[in-house]
């Protein structure tokens, strides 16, 4: 199904995109375009981001860095 008509963006590739880290709709449109012309998708991409979607969020709700994950895997476990 399509998520956004405006770039072709289907429902897939939104969770392909969210499964690699992207957690908003904004690093999603930074992946894929989608939601950055008309908007009318931005609500339906939202939803299928959902709240257990991005594998890093409990850090972000936690206040713990998201991005030192990507670059040291091994610094959270120190940190602990």
């Amino acid at each position: 199904m399509f998520v956004c008509s405006c770039f072709g963006v289907t429902e897939a590739q939104v969770k392909r995109h969210a499964a690699d880290g992207a957690c908003t709709p904004r690093q999603i449109a930074s992946a894929c375009k989608a939601g950055t012309d008309c908007g009318s998708c931005v609500r339906t991409i939202q939803a299928l981001l959902g709240r257990g979607s991005c594998p890093r969020r409990d850090l972000a709700d936690q206040g713990r860095p998201v991005l030192a994950e990507l670059t040291d895997p091994g610094r959270l476990d120190e940190a602990a």
